[in-house]
């Protein structure tokens, strides 16, 4: 089976692992008829063009900067952080074999029987985060006023935010994407008119305890999707250095396990290497692997240069609170 791992080590960039993995991939696609293999190597596709031909983003990363600027003024008391991303290799690869994973097992497990061909192809055409953007927020405590509570302060500045951000960006060229989370519980902070948009993790916490804002844009301009999300420090904290981002490993080590043997090996092949390349994935030692501009110590310890896997920055800006630095007698 032809999987990523088999060429993180011969010190190539990213942008030849791309070529040299998705050919292969087609080729072997081709030959056993894998309808499934042949979109995932459509999918690597869109990523080596963001590699290459990211032209665009200079206009989109602009449009967004409006929106930086719009927040300098109108919130000028908060912090806050712009970043931008295009999805690194590894972590793209991981959610692709997930996707195929989560979605045949929640079907088997629904249904008795597995996903036919479309359906499993609808399904994997929903991906909408090889861009994205996240505005993090942050209110100063010498602005916080007598009996106000900062973790709910910041909460109330982060919708408002999000009631602003759709309009602004469809004047922008964005088209705002529904948003589908299932019966999702509502905040009255949230504008009716803005909240289909919304996927809200703050009011609905995912069961590791990620909270965050996520809407979807299609970018009328550039002809691609981007994702925005909107967080506090306090969440932004949690996602990248708390326990949603290393605590639940085991957990989630437990849950695929648990997946593997509600799933007969070798009834479903779409499953079968799914599953196999999402476990060689989690197994890698990124200090082993040789890619240019790429290094690691140790699965925490990394210097990603290239968007191997932490991603490729793309959008960097950062708006301190207004007087933040001013001298006070």
């Amino acid at each position: 089976m032809i999987k990523l791992n088999d060429y993180l080590y011969s010190g190539d960039t990213v942008l030849k692992i791309l070529q040299r993995y998705s050919k292969d991939l087609k080729q072997s696609a081709i030959k056993t008829h894998n309808q499934i293999d042949l979109m995932h190597c459509n999918f690597l596709l869109q990523i080596m063009e963001l590699l290459q031909h990211n032209e665009f983003l200079t206009s989109q990363s602009q449009r967004i900067r409006d929106f930086y600027k719009y927040m300098a003024n109108e919130y000028p008391f908060l912090a806050f952080t712009f970043k931008g991303r295009i999805k690194s290799l590894i972590r793209a690869e991981a959610k692709f074999n997930g996707y195929i994973v989560e979605y045949i097992y929640e079907y088997y497990m629904k249904h008795g029987t597995y996903p036919t061909l479309p359906e499993l192809k609808n399904y994997l055409s929903c991906f909408r985060d090889l861009i994205a953007y996240r505005i993090v927020i942050s209110l100063p405590k010498c602005h916080l006023k007598e009996n106000e509570i900062l973790a709910d302060e910041e909460i109330k500045y982060l919708y408002d935010v999000a009631n602003q951000l759709p309009a602004f960006m469809e004047e922008r060229g964005f088209t705002a994407e529904l948003a589908y989370l299932g019966e999702q519980k509502k905040t009255p902070l949230l504008r009716e008119s803005v909240s289909p948009y919304y996927r809200d993790y703050v009011i609905n916490p995912e069961t590791n305890g990620y909270r965050s804002l996520h809407i979807t844009f299609y970018d009328n301009i550039a002809r691609c999707y981007v994702e925005v999300q909107l967080r506090t420090k306090e969440m932004d904290d949690f996602a990248e250095i708390g326990p949603a981002n290393h605590l639940g490993y085991e957990k989630r080590q437990e849950r695929e396990r648990a997946k593997r043997d509600a799933i007969p090996k070798g009834e479903n092949i779409y499953f079968d290497d799914a599953y196999e390349r999402g476990i060689a994935l989690q197994k890698l030692e990124l200090a082993k692997l040789d890619v240019n501009m790429f290094s690691a110590m140790d699965n925490s310890l990394i210097n990603d240069g290239c968007g191997l896997f932490r991603g490729r920055l793309i959008l960097p800006y950062e708006h301190l609170s207004r007087f933040q630095n001013d001298l006070v007698d």
